[in-house]
């Protein structure tokens, strides 16, 4: 099974930069999003770093990490895929089918290994090693109901590996977000650095796929003012 969160996939170990059990964090020379303290809500990850406290939101964040990591593998030529001791069989309508069965070579570039079934239904057989323990059903349903919108005026049975081709990076999206750590779910500290320096490692890891910001500083000195320490 995945580790807790997905923080850290079976492919890439998150580097060993966090104190020891018990130790106070050294702030002088903290990674740039710190040490991490605990979790707020069991949605955010309050950490500190030199010039105070960093507050991540860790769905937002793994979301980045792992849309970063999945088009890196796209680039690398197909994204690494994981088969599914039970396939998933759905029941879909007839032009989702169709969709499916055009798409089929596209969607396995993506890591998702499906096959057609019946008039409607379709057959999940893989998926995506990166997203761990994700919710296969559902990711399934998003991408051919998003690829149905897209076909919508179209032939269902032309070219839907166009389509998925020029829908490739909205897809991949879509899968880090469904893989990503969800709110209410507790991690250990190991788990929140493990997080924090996979986010130091990724390129525009200060939003989330959707343009959200992933984290957030608060100086000590606002920390001061708020508290009117020295005045």
């Amino acid at each position: 099974p995945a580790p807790a969160g997905g923080v850290q996939d079976r492919e890439t170990a998150p580097a060993a930069h966090h104190p020891p059990p018990g130790a106070e964090p050294p702030t002088s020379d903290a990674p740039p999003l710190g040490y991490a303290l605990g979790q707020l809500g069991r949605i955010y990850i309050l950490a500190e770093n030199s010039q105070g406290l960093v507050l991540v939101d860790m769905h937002a964040g793994h979301e980045r990490v792992l849309y970063e990591r999945l088009k890196a593998q796209l680039r690398a030529g197909a994204v690494r895929s994981q088969p599914l001791l039970v396939p998933i069989t759905l029941s879909t309508t007839e032009q989702e089918a169709d969709i499916a069965e055009a798409s089929a070579e596209e969607l396995a570039a993506l890591g998702m290994e499906i096959s057609r079934g019946g008039p409607a239904q379709v057959t999940l057989r893989a998926l995506p090693t990166l997203l761990g323990e994700v919710d296969g059903e559902a990711l399934l349903r998003d991408v051919l109901a998003d690829l149905n919108a897209r076909t919508q005026g179209d032939d269902a049975t032309g070219d839907g590996g166009g389509r998925v081709r020029q829908a490739m990076d909205y897809l991949l999206g879509e899968m880090g977000c469904r893989g990503a750590i969800k709110a209410g779910r507790k991690l250990a500290l190991p788990e929140m650095n493990a997080l924090l320096r996979d986010m130091e490692g990724t390129e525009r890891a200060g939003h989330c796929n959707h343009g959200r910001p992933t984290w957030v500083q608060v100086a000590l000195d606002d920390l001061d003012r708020i508290f009117m320490r020295g005045q």
